[in-house]
């Protein structure tokens, strides 16, 4: 991509970088436009400002102005994360947490959410799990996967010969939708740069998507569960595995074994010795 000399066109980028590090969000994410369209786009931006015409802002125009601040500005964006260049992991965290504060960055805040459930478990884990939203019990305790379906999760954890301490667990967003109802685009899109700092902070050796929502926030793809599973994906240096969320299993307990045979594949990768069949759920 070739640079941005304009210097209207880069204190626009800096501009659009600022109001992003102010909603919290602090990575940009590649969606590979050709550099014509990148061009095109922010300068008919800057033009339509400037006869103060009003004009109905695209999805691409924001995707542009956030790849050219990605390849113009990756210094800029990495340096003004609050946690940047906090050594200890602990802390790190809690910069991020502290970072959200009350949350209101999205209607969530407004539509009967209690707390932010941020996130839990060991902070220089080697294993992460990421399910897509609190529910009620969550919401109440302020913790991730505590309810019926987190107590299954748990097990699914001591099924691989580890304890939930030795993990991290989160979710894409971290307030409850009303009605435990899936999370919306717009509330991951949202929500979902702060996870990203989590994982960046604790770097874990591998992630497993629970579920369909978590699956399609994180590989920003559309597919169905039988297409996720049973494969390795690059995420931002780290190796993810799909399988299905402890909800589904509670509804459908006859895919336990399927989810197990994914549990599996993620042991091997770790190098966790395999338990006996009859040890889990």
């Amino acid at each position: 991509m070739p640079s941005v000399t304009d210097p209207e066109m880069r204190q626009a980028v800096a501009d659009r970088i600022r109001f992003y590090n102010d909603l919290g969000i602090y990575d940009f994410y590649r969606r590979e436009p050709a550099s014509s369209e990148v061009v095109t786009s922010l300068q008919t931006e800057r033009d339509s400002a400037r006869r103060q015409e009003p004009i109905e802002e695209m999805p691409r125009t924001k995707a542009s102005v956030a790849v050219v601040a990605a390849e113009e500005n990756s210094s800029l964006a990495a340096s003004s994360k609050p946690e940047a260049g906090v050594q200890d992991p602990v802390r790190a965290l809690q910069i991020i947490r502290e970072d959200i504060g009350d949350c209101t960055r999205c209607k969530l805040s407004k539509q009967g959410r209690k707390q932010i459930v941020f996130g839990v478990g060991n902070p220089n884990a080697d294993l992460m799990f990421i399910g897509e939203a609190p529910g009620a019990d969550e919401d109440m305790k302020g913790e991730p996967f505590v309810g019926r379906a987190g107590q299954l999760l748990t097990n699914m954890i001591k099924a691989m010969g580890l304890s939930r301490a030795e993990v991290y667990i989160a979710n894409i967003i971290k307030c409850r939708p009303p009605g435990n109802r899936q999370p919306e685009r717009d509330e991951c899109e949202t929500c979902s740069p702060f996870l990203m700092r989590q994982i960046a902070v604790v770097k874990p050796k591998a992630i497993v998507a629970l579920g369909a929502v978590a699956a399609k926030t994180l590989l920003a793809l559309n597919a169905p569960m039988s297409e996720f599973r049973g494969h390795w994906y690059d995420f931002r240096g780290t190796k993810l595995a799909v399988t299905y969320h402890p909800a589904f299993l509670l509804r459908d307990p006859r895919q336990k074994k399927e989810t197990w045979k994914d549990l599996q594949m993620v042991m091997r990768e770790l190098g966790l010795p395999m338990p006996a069949a009859s040890s889990h759920e």
